[in-house]
């Protein structure tokens, strides 16, 4: 996000913004004026890279953050902060801007579109613990490994969902990209890339621990194109369990 300050040429703009900065910097995450400024705002520093729809350009999906377990002060930090190593700076807009932002962006994750159709979240909760949870946090339990997936019914659909599951490979999100670090020694260690610039990588490996190589003394650093989650067909996972699955994920 480009979020440096600017001048707010738009009337309608400057006013929603004044009127947040009046003695109530933080408004409700659904309060329509901070929304509408924060999507002025928005369209203005942050669509160049996440995209109109902050679907993503260059940047991350921003319409999935908070399904991923994101809070307000966490994505307002973000955006104060910048991430490193990374071309999204720091931002020095006043913090009105940037809760207005936030509002924004939260507006755009939805308020929960999968579907349900049945299922017995019991027994879903039963399955999602013994094949899902080594690697996927659910409410606060889980594995680090993969994507928490404690709200994911909030902005995915059924389909979507069911096809993630079915179909691991089909769409990897960033930050959950396999790869493999060859040491000298011959050894391979296979898990999620974090991060990665010329002269290092940082991973989680496939037991959950996050490891950081210097690239001159690795002897191959492998990127992949399967994910590490394994595919969970029909023949692995019935129709009726996935359901479930779905049922208890879907459950508040």
């Amino acid at each position: 996000m480009r979020l440096t300050q600017t001048t707010l040429a738009a009337g309608v703009l400057a006013a929603a913004v004044s009127s947040i900065a009046l003695g109530q910097e933080r408004r409700a995450p659904g309060d329509a004026g901070a929304m509408q400024a924060g999507g002025s705002l928005f369209r203005e520093r942050c669509a160049e890279c996440h995209g109109t729809d902050a679907k993503g350009v260059a940047g991350h999906d921003l319409t999935r953050i908070f399904a991923s377990g994101a809070s307000d002060e966490r994505v307002f930090q973000t955006i104060r902060r910048g991430v490193p190593n990374t071309i999204m700076p720091s931002s020095t807009a006043p913090d009105s801007e940037i809760w207005a932002l936030v509002s924004y962006i939260r507006s755009l994750n939805g308020g929960g579109t999968a579907e349900s159709a049945g299922g017995n979240a019991d027994n879903g909760e039963r399955i999602f613990g013994t094949s899902c949870a080594s690697c996927h946090i659910v409410n606060g339990r889980g594995g680090p490994l993969g994507p928490d997936l404690s709200h994911i019914t909030q902005n995915q659909s059924r389909d979507q969902l069911v096809r993630a599951i079915r179909e691991p490979n089909a769409s990897i999100p960033d930050g959950y990209r396999t790869v493999t670090v060859v040491t000298r020694d011959g050894q391979r260690i296979r898990g999620v890339r974090k991060s990665e610039d010329a002269f290092s990588i940082q991973m989680m490996d496939d037991t959950g621990h996050l490891r950081g190589f210097l690239k001159n003394n690795v002897r191959d650093v492998v990127s992949e194109t399967t994910s590490l989650m394994p595919p969970f067909g029909p023949d692995r996972l019935k129709d009726t369990d996935l359901a479930d699955v779905l049922a208890f994920l879907g459950r508040r």
